[in-house]
């Protein structure tokens, strides 16, 4: 299963109405939650969809906590 971490700044497969086709994650788990980078505009979509729509990833965020 490929890792989606917070912070990271994907490129989507279509562009936002905006015009803007990055869009950083701001919540993970069962469902997605990410912000577009040209407007602001947050869209929520389940794991499976926002992994059909990611053509890749630009940034990568920051490597999640150790867990002890």
């Amino acid at each position: 299963m490929e890792e989606i971490r917070l912070g990271d700044i994907v490129q989507t497969r279509k562009q936002h109405p905006c015009g803007s086709s990055e869009w950083t994650v701001i919540r993970t788990g069962a469902d997605i939650k990410i912000r577009c980078n040209g407007c602001g505009r947050i869209v929520m979509m389940d794991r499976e969809t926002f992994l059909k729509r990611r053509r890749k990833v630009l940034v990568q965020g920051p490597e999640p906590a150790s867990q002890i």
